[in-house]
C-alpha cells in the first residue's frame, strides 16, 4: 500500500516466528521481534515482582507489562520482545499466538501489536493507517477479530489487509505468480493472478522450518551426533541453593 509522502502507513506482518512492524515504502522494518511471548500464571506475579525490584537485575526499559483483558485478566502476564525473553524466571511457559498458520490466541496477539506499537514504532496507532499482512488460507472470522482489534481498540483511520502472497508477488515485481511461502510453522504455495490469490487453488502444509529443525535433531541424535551449543547455561539448580554443573562454554571456531 503507497498513498504518498503523506501518509505514513504502519505495515506489520505477524508470522509464527516472527514479527515485523515498520513504514510504507521503507526498504527493511523498524522492528523484528520474535512472536512468542514469555507466560507466567497472575499468582505468582506478585512475588516475581518483588524479586526483580530487589535484585535490580533487570532493566525498567525490558520489564514487561501486564496485558489486562477480559479473559486473561487476573490469570497471566505476558512478556513481549527479546529483551524481555532474555531474562529467566520462574514459572514462566513461552507460547506462540500461531499454530499451523492460525491464530488461536488473540490476547498473545494483542499484546504483541501493542509492544509494536509502544515500544518498537514508538507511535499512536490512532495517527496512522495500518496494513496487515494475513496468510493466504486466512478464513473469515480471522479477518473480521483483526479488524475488530484494530478499530475498537486501537482506532485506527484505515485499515487493509493484504495476502502474504500478494505482498511477495509485488514485492518481485510481478503481478501473476506463483509463491511458495515456507515459514517455522508452515508451508503454502498460492498462485496470484493479477493482484489477486486463487483461493481455491491455495495449499497448506503443517510441515515448516521448526518441524525441519526436530527432524534433523532428531536424526543426527539416532547417528550419536551431539549439537554443542556456541554457549550454555554453566550450572544449574537442583534443589534450593544446590547447584550442578551443566554445560562449559564452547568457542566457535573459524570455518
Amino acid at each position: 500500500m503507497y498513498g504518498g509522502d503523506e501518509v505514513s502507513a504502519i505495515v506489520i506482518d505477524l508470522g509464527s516466528h516472527t514479527c515485523k512492524a515498520g513504514y510504507a515504502g521503507e526498504d527493511a522494518p523498524k522492528a523484528v521481534f520474535p512472536s512468542v511471548v514469555g507466560a507466567i500464571d497472575q499468582m505468582e506475579v506478585d512475588d516475581l515482582e518483588k524479586t526483580e525490584n530487589n535484585s535490580g537485575s533487570v532493566d525498567s526499559k525490558n520489564t514487561a507489562r501486564t496485558v489486562d483483558s477480559d479473559k486473561t485478566k487476573a490469570k497471566r502476564k505476558l512478556y513481549v520482545g527479546s529483551q524481555s525473553l532474555r531474562f529467566r524466571r520462574d514459572g514462566m511457559e513461552v507460547l506462540s499466538p500461531i499454530k499451523d498458520g492460525v491464530v488461536v490466541d488473540w490476547d498473545i496477539v494483542d499484546s504483541i501489536w501493542d509492544h509494536a506499537f509502544r515500544e518498537c514504532l514508538l507511535i499512536d496507532p490512532k495517527e496512522h493507517p495500518m496494513l496487515l499482512a494475513e496468510p493466504s488460507s486466512n478464513t473469515q472470522q480471522q479477518r473480521e477479530r483483526m479488524t475488530e482489534l484494530m478499530f475498537e481498540k486501537y482506532k485506527v483511520p484505515a485499515l487493509f489487509l493484504a495476502k502474504n502472497a500478494v505482498l511477495t508477488s509485488f514485492a518481485s515485481g510481478r503481478a501473476t505468480s506463483l509463491v511458495v511461502d515456507s515459514g517455522g510453522g508452515s508451508t503454502t504455495v498460492a498462485p496470484v493472478h493479477d493482484g489477486y490469490v486463487i483461493q481455491k487453488a491455495v495449499v497448506s502444509s503443517p510441515i515448516g522450518g521448526e518441524f525441519l529443525s526436530d527432524c534433523l535433531m532428531k536424526s543426527l541424535g539416532s547417528k550419536g551426533i551431539t549439537i554443542k551449543p556456541r554457549y550454555s547455561f554453566k550450572r544449574k539448580e537442583i534443589r534450593p541453593g544446590e547447584f550442578q554443573v551443566a554445560c562449559k562454554l564452547y568457542e566457535r571456531r573459524p570455518m
